[in-house]
């Protein structure tokens, strides 16, 4: 959630952030009517409050004509101070509920606009010319099923549509990803963590994942549990309710766990292969930092993300996400995609995303610098989402005979093996 205080100091930075978003602007002055009403009445409450106290330690030396005004006086106060009461409660929980609406101050440089309006910052590699090597590109389905990698026919048979089986080498080349991530991560100072799969909803909400993106996310009714869409929700909650001294800052852990999408929306979008599916691997990139070094450790984000995407020697671009784009936690959102041979174009294999205070006011961390405490900044970063990368290097790395060469990067973790042949069926 934002700060408060900025909202009733410059609330018109917020209104233009709201408006940048295409969110409702007219939230931001129902916001503004509830906290003033939380403050008055609890400024109210404290007054009466007050002149009962007073009026107990006098009624005991009060004459008797005197005492039997007090206790009247005493009987009014107490159904005032339980009014003023109410009407502060029913005030501070309007306030928060709006707040929770709220999405985070879109950064100023972020470009405004919708899903189609990002800029293009930079972009790396090579996109090859298949029709100059003499052959047309297969896509990720095909030399999938070719090299006994992918099934998503009984991966629908078992569990529907968007679900599928990584067989033989598909299931190596996910665990080579995995750990080829995870030794970058480390490496780069990163503490590996396994994450839980289910949270409470404290933790979901926390992260901003039961607002705009809540028709997304798997509930277990019974339990009162959500499935995670990303590890980024089980780490952001890690230190909740924690106050975590400035010298152990930055925090950074790389997350490693399944991640479950139902995919709303996307009804006829992205059906083939595995692109788009309900439920799949990630290595997740998290930072908690001050708030003043957010905007730095973001771009160390995206410079780890591209790090990664080299080695896989994949041509891709990075994009500055637009205003209307971005998730209602991100004050700005970075996106690396990758080129998708059959496709003809760039699709999305990772993204960061500078949270500032956002998510940490709402899950109450916060930083100890001397005698002050207060919220810190949240970030996080793809560095590996499993099925879309493993789209990539098939499509890309394809050769005519049907193999694939593996990146360098990989072949240790695969026993050396340089490329994958096609099976026998």
């Amino acid at each position: 959630m934002i700060d408060l205080r900025l909202l009733r100091e410059d609330p018109d930075r917020v209104r233009a952030s709201q408006r940048a978003r295409g969110e409702d602007v007219a939230l931001v002055d129902a916001l503004l009517s509830a906290d003033e009403r939380r403050r008055s009445s609890g400024v109210r409450f404290d007054e009466l409050r007050a002149e009962q106290k007073s009026l107990g330690k006098l009624i005991p030396k009060a004459s008797a004509e005197e005492k039997a005004e007090l206790l009247k006086r005493a009987e009014q106060l107490k159904a005032d101070v339980r009014a003023a009461d109410a009407e502060r409660d029913t005030a501070d929980t309007e306030t928060q509920e709006l707040l929770l609406r709220l999405g985070n101050l879109v950064h100023p440089d972020v470009p405004v606009g919708g899903e189609e309006d990002f800029a293009t910052l930079e972009t790396h590699g090579e996109i090859r010319d298949f029709a100059a090597e003499g052959f047309a590109p297969k896509d990720h389905l095909e030399l999938g099923q070719s090299l006994g990698a992918i099934d998503v026919e009984r991966g629908a048979k078992v569990s529907g549509s968007r679900f599928y089986f990584l067989t033989g080498v598909g299931a190596l080349l996910e665990l080579a990803l995995v750990n080829a991530a995870i030794a970058q991560a480390t490496a780069a100072g990163f503490t590996p963590m396994l994450t839980p799969a289910l949270v409470r909803p404290q933790s979901m909400a926390g992260t901003g994942f039961l607002g705009q993106a809540a028709q997304d996310v798997y509930h277990l009714d019974k339990d009162d549990l959500y499935l995670v869409g990303t590890s980024e929700v089980p780490l952001a909650a890690y230190h909740m309710d924690e106050i975590i001294d400035a010298g152990k800052l930055p925090l950074r852990y790389a997350g490693f766990s399944p991640c479950f999408r139902r995919e709303a929306g996307s009804h006829g979008k992205d059906t083939r292969g595995i692109f788009r599916v309900h439920q799949f691997d990630k290595v997740e990139m998290f930072s908690y930092v001050a708030p003043e070094d957010s905007q730095a450790e973001h771009q160390r984000l995206l410079e780890w993300e591209k790090q990664w995407l080299t080695s896989l020697e994949l041509p891709f671009r990075v994009i500055d996400v637009a205003t209307g784009d971005l998730g209602s936690s991100a004050a700005r959102k970075f996106d690396c995609e990758a080129w998708i041979p059959t496709q003809g174009k760039y699709r999305e294999l990772t993204s960061t995303s500078d949270c500032t205070e956002f998510q940490s006011r709402r899950l109450s961390i916060r930083v100890r610098e001397g005698k002050t405490v207060r919220p810190l900044a949240t970030l996080n970063g793809t560095l590996c989402a499993v099925p879309r990368t493993i789209v990539a290097i098939l499509e890309n790395h394809q050769q005519a005979d049907g193999s694939v060469r593996v990146p360098e990067v990989l072949r240790p973790y695969l026993g050396g093996r340089e490329v994958l042949e096609p099976v026998a069926r």
